[in-house]
């Protein structure tokens, strides 16, 4: 029996997030959950994973300002993620908990470069704005344009984005409004992902060039 249309763009995120939560070491974790991930996009996303942005010099810079967006703060301001709206029960704490082992291990910080990347663009995209921003609007969500806009989808969405980034919710939710902001001027959800994959392939660099662990966790 042919799946419900919806498992193409929930499932893979689903996979990821509940993979996050296993009690095994970071060490195993990481390339299981990247390979259980990846095949879970292969095998029921494949069909509706779009592979060409129509602007992509466009979605590159679009991407590089999200990244220096969300180092900012940090950089600019002291200590400003231990103030109480980032730093609480609710939010967590912006601080790794990988061991310190990790941190040289050259098959892991591959593994989370390729994850973060290549993979958590996709499937945050594919979730968030192929299919939630529709689904918010009608039910029948492929019935309606990738990139249509209302006011209750738009917000919804970067909401909720900002929510899932724990204590960088603030950061979040401007990524989130970038995105979506594209989405509804591109028309292009692979425009979305290529943007995406160059604020996190940035981040990336940034964290492993600066030593800067926290914005892994």
């Amino acid at each position: 029996m042919k799946p419900p249309p919806a498992v193409a763009y929930v499932a893979p995120f689903a996979v990821f997030i509940a993979l996050r939560w296993l009690p095994f070491p970071p060490a195993w974790l990481a390339p299981a959950r990247f390979t259980v991930v990846a095949v879970t996009l292969a095998v029921f996303s494949r069909r509706v994973t779009p592979r060409r942005p129509a602007f992509p010099i466009g979605s590159i810079l679009l991407g590089a300002a999200v990244m220096a967006v969300w180092i900012a703060p940090d950089v600019l301001w002291r200590g400003y993620r231990d103030f109480w709206l980032f730093h609480n029960g609710i939010t967590g704490v912006a601080r790794s908990t990988l061991p310190v082992h990790l941190k040289s291990s050259a098959f892991f910080i591959g593994v989370r470069v390729l994850e973060s990347a290549l993979l958590v663009p996709i499937i945050e995209e594919l979730f968030w704005r192929g299919w939630v921003m529709r689904w918010v609007i009608r039910a029948d969500f492929e019935s309606v344009p990738v990139g249509q806009y209302t006011a209750l989808s738009f917000w919804a969405v970067a909401l909720l984005f900002a929510a899932e980034h724990g204590p960088y919710w603030e950061v979040g939710l401007v990524a989130g409004v970038v995105y979506n902001w594209w989405l509804v001027r591109t028309r292009s959800l692979a425009d979305c992902i290529l943007a995406h994959a160059v604020t996190n392939g940035l981040l990336a660099a940034y964290v492993l060039i600066f030593d800067r662990w926290q914005y892994w966790l």
